[in-house]
């Protein structure tokens, strides 16, 4: 069986041009200009991740977003890259999950808010995915529980992708590399919704971040930093700035919405916008801090562009909202008066350098999370 599915894949690789001559004559005249996915013979390793020492806490593995009912495995992520990448999941064939979320900005998009496959802008900048599988909220107001749940999102939303799960899938049953695809993650050549869903979270899921410069010197008491990556780390650290109590574990993220004092009113109240209550108004998901050197600009509305910006914010420019996280207060109660840091330059400068630190280059030039599709998809 599996000689037969490599041989799938090779054929996939290797008969654009028969493709094309089949697809002319399908009713779907959208596959007239189909692109094959070029993939290995043999498929990537996306099911054998061994993480390091330092993501075994006990506050980040309780967070995983995974029950054992959808392992990743190589044909299953392999596929859910070919569909992440895939410009026909959306309505007009011209936006794939990919086109929000690149592999060079860590996932992200480069832009304060992206644009769906009309033209038109989203609400929100796009969300940090990389390390998903440590998170089981979804979304800047934490609306989604479970990945399976979250992929198929984007795709049904009106301004972003523009699909019903019905157009889906008779739109994937009419392209001639799918029913391969799905016979070698799932044993038949069967599309569904489920399948749809459960393939790409298994491709998300495999998102694992952990071969930074930081990873390396969590194993060496980081004795791989420089003098101002160290004071950086000691600042970040300390219970002073309060950094790490809200982007906390070694993913430096949490799971919860929070208040950050952005604004004193917002136009968008996050989570407050899914519950109606008040006390959740201008409270937004704490995202990892996972190559966020990469994933400018910042916040849910990409105000920020740089590094600095976002500093410069919690430095003095904490606003007294009435939800204030009470970390971020002088004392220590929600909505209470903002602290004041007042960062030198030294000291920006040195939590800067620290951030650029959890860059994990390794990851974000990945063949396996690239996209295989030959030409712009």
């Amino acid at each position: 069986m599996s000689h037969v599915l490599n041989r799938q894949y090779c054929c996939i690789a290797l008969i654009a041009v028969v493709a094309f001559l089949f697809s002319c004559s399908r009713e779907d005249h959208g596959t007239e200009n189909l692109v094959y996915p070029v993939l290995p013979e043999t498929p990537y390793d996306y099911a054998s991740v061994t993480l390091p020492e330092h993501f075994a806490s006990n506050p980040l593995i309780a967070l995983i977003d995974y029950d054992g009912s959808n392992p990743v495995t190589d044909h299953g992520a392999t596929l859910g890259r070919v569909l992440f990448y895939d410009v026909n999941l959306s309505a007009n064939r011209t936006t794939s999950c990919g086109s929000c979320h690149l592999q060079s900005q860590g996932f992200t998009d480069a832009k304060k808010l992206s644009r769906g496959h009309t033209g038109l802008f989203t609400k929100r900048n796009s969300s940090h995915i990389v390390n998903a599988r440590f998170t089981n909220r979804f979304f800047w107001d934490n609306r989604v529980s479970g990945l399976e749940n979250q992929v198929l999102m984007p795709i049904q939303d009106e301004l972003e992708m523009g699909m019903t799960l019905p157009q889906l899938v008779e739109r994937l049953q009419s392209i001639p590399f799918y029913p391969p695809l799905f016979e070698a993650a799932f044993g038949d050549p069967s599309i569904d919704a489920d399948r749809i869903s459960r393939a790409l979270a298994q491709f998300v899921r495999s998102m694992v971040s952990f071969t930074s410069r930081y990873d390396e010197g969590a194993a060496t008491g980081f004795a791989n930093f420089t003098e101002q990556e160290l004071q950086g780390m000691a600042l970040f650290q300390s219970g002073e700035t309060e950094c790490n109590h809200c982007h906390v574990t070694a993913n430096f993220h949490a799971n919860d919405a929070l208040n950050n004092g952005l604004d004193l009113e917002y136009a968008d109240n996050g989570r407050g916008e899914i519950t109606g209550n008040e006390s959740d108004n201008g409270k937004f998901k704490t995202p990892s801090l996972r190559n966020v050197a990469l994933t400018a600009p910042y916040m849910h509305d990409g105000r920020f562009n740089t590094l600095e910006e976002v500093i410069d914010h919690y430095s003095h420019g904490v606003k007294q909202h009435p939800n204030l996280d009470d970390r971020l207060t002088v004392s220590g109660t929600t909505g209470g008066t903002p602290k004041v840091q007042n960062f030198t330059q030294e000291e920006k400068s040195a939590i800067i350098a620290f951030l650029h630190t959890l860059t994990d280059e390794l990851m974000i030039s990945d063949p396996k999370f690239a996209n295989p599709f030959p030409v712009a998809n």
